[in-house]
């Protein structure tokens, strides 16, 4: 796998992209997905450019953090949140990503000793088998989250259903631009979404056409992981 020449494919579909709907490609933040990856191959992906990198798993998190703490790399916590591990997520992250309910904001306000950052995770095709707030579950907490105040909302992140033609995707990600609409209409205490972090290696172009100001790459970089 040529890291090189898979960013440059990325970069110039992120600019035809932009392109289509006016859009700066420079507001785009691009997350380098480094699940399961050696170091050598993510500070060649840094080299080119990519600055953030996603993480799903802490320990694994830990260990790339050590090796590669001369990089001035800002790392997101994009995996499943256990109670357990919050601690250590609030030490490695600069940012958590996959905030999916109640329980997890609580959790997070109890333990940090600062405003702490976070995305709220949106299970926007609310899909059985995914993590996250529903539309209606998050409006309804709305006024209690607000009231966290060691707790920032900057932004929305969600993984929409899959379908092979990824046109079929368009709509979930339209009803998270109008959420975080909605929501920054209301001028909550501790809510300012500025990001919309959605869109993958397979449906990423879509996400930019329809608002995403974050997209999460692994595959597009890296290629398919061998499980």
């Amino acid at each position: 796998m040529d890291i090189k020449e898979n960013y440059k494919k990325v970069i110039g579909k992120i600019e035809k992209a932009c392109q289509r709907v006016k859009r700066d490609p420079k507001k785009i933040k691009l997350v380098g997905v480094c699940k399961n990856q050696p170091v050598e191959k993510i500070k060649e992906l840094y080299n080119c450019g990519v600055k953030i990198m996603g993480e799903n798993k802490t320990q694994e998190a830990e260990l790339h953090r050590s090796q590669l703490e001369s990089l001035d790399i800002e790392w997101h916590f994009i995996g499943k949140l256990q109670k357990n591990k919050i601690n250590r997520i609030l030490v490695n992250f600069d940012f958590i990503q996959s905030v999916d309910g109640v329980k997890s904001l609580e959790h997070i306000h109890k333990r940090s000793s600062k405003e702490t950052e976070v995305f709220i995770e949106i299970n926007i095709g609310e899909e059985k088998n995914k993590s996250g707030f529903t539309v209606d579950g998050l409006k309804k907490a709305l006024n209690y989250i607000s009231n966290l105040n060691r707790i920032k909302v900057i932004g929305l992140m969600t993984i929409p259903p899959f379908f092979e033609d990824s046109e079929n995707v368009r709509p979930y990600f339209i009803k998270m631009r109008e959420l975080k609409g909605e929501i920054n209409s209301f001028k909550l205490p501790n809510f300012d979404i500025q990001h919309l972090s959605m869109g993958m290696s397979d449906d990423f172009e879509v996400a930019i056409e329809e608002g995403a100001t974050m997209v999460r790459i692994g595959t597009a970089f890296f290629g398919r992981r061998l499980l």
